[in-house]
């Protein structure tokens, strides 16, 4: 009834467009009540409120190659309602086909990982790049803009994978050798002190003996003293080191007396003498006078 005597009700978060005979008025229309000539004039609302626009999957190749399936939400405002009117006929679908195309653009000149790593910054560029022809002709603002999901192929996740547990393996390896190499030193510095005073060589050794002892089983431990050990040691180097002496001195002494060479034989006689005959027995004798 109140449309038919040209009143109007704009609520808080609109703004209204009086159009007269065709003709936008200069100027909006505040919420409240208005009246307008209900003959002449026609009334367009502007929603003033941040509306939200999902932007679909799009399959994009990114800078380095990679087949790429992102999809975004776009959040916008209606700024200035006369453009948002007049020079855009549906804004609500410019807005979002421009969030497509740029969408696409910007993940087009990225790095996989870059838009994985690097999201806040990816978000921002395409907040710039969807903003720049929608606030200045069409009077919309983009307050933000999220990159929701990213679908990689499943070739690339699994490469990822491998590559991630390649990662974890490494830092695993090296945090151990650290630990084996911080052990070391302080072992190094245990030995030291122990060494120092062979007591604590033997407490630790007792230590031990009540470590294992405290475990349930069968196993009998018996300690073995470590000077005993070492007088072993020091008497299988002594015998050595005397046999060292005793044979170079021998070598020394034949060195010293050395045999001298043996004497050259006589030169033999040009004419050797005569044999002197043999006397014969006188068994012989006997039987030549026989004869």
């Amino acid at each position: 009834m109140a449309g038919v005597f040209g009143f109007r009700i704009i609520r808080q978060y609109e703004q209204g467009i009086v159009f007269r005979f065709g003709r936008a008025l200069p100027g909006v229309r505040k919420p409240g009540l208005i009246w307008i000539n209900p003959f002449t004039s026609r009334l367009v609302k502007v929603n003033m409120q941040i509306a939200v626009v999902g932007v679909p999957a799009q399959e994009t190749i990114t800078r380095d190659n990679v087949t790429l399936k992102v999809d975004a939400v776009v959040y916008y405002r209606v700024v200035d309602p006369l453009k948002a009117i007049i020079n855009v006929q549906n804004y609500q679908l410019a807005v979002s086909q421009v969030a497509q195309t740029s969408l696409r653009a910007v993940t087009g000149r990225s790095n996989m990982d870059q838009l994985l790593s690097e999201r806040e910054q990816v978000n921002a560029e395409l907040k710039d790049v969807i903003d720049a022809p929608t606030e200045g002709p069409w009077g919309i603002r983009v307050e933000r803009v999220e990159v929701k999901d990213i679908s990689l192929p499943e070739s690339m996740k699994r490469s990822m994978s491998r590559q991630a547990e390649a990662e974890r393996e490494r830092r695993a390896r090296i945090i151990a050798a650290d630990g084996e190499y911080q052990a070391s030193k302080k072992l190094a510095q245990a030995a030291t002190v122990m060494a120092a005073d062979p007591a604590a060589l033997q407490l630790r050794l007792l230590q031990t003996v009540v470590e294992v002892a405290a475990e349930k089983n069968s196993t009998l431990v018996m300690p073995f003293p470590v000077e005993l050990l070492r007088f072993f040691d020091r008497a299988s180097l002594t015998p050595t080191t005397s046999r060292a002496f005793t044979t170079e001195t021998e070598d020394e002494q034949e060195a010293t007396t050395l045999p001298s060479p043996p004497a050259l034989p006589a030169p033999a006689q040009a004419n050797p003498p005569a044999r002197a005959a043999s006397t014969p027995s006188n068994g012989t004798q006997a039987a030549d006078d026989g004869g």
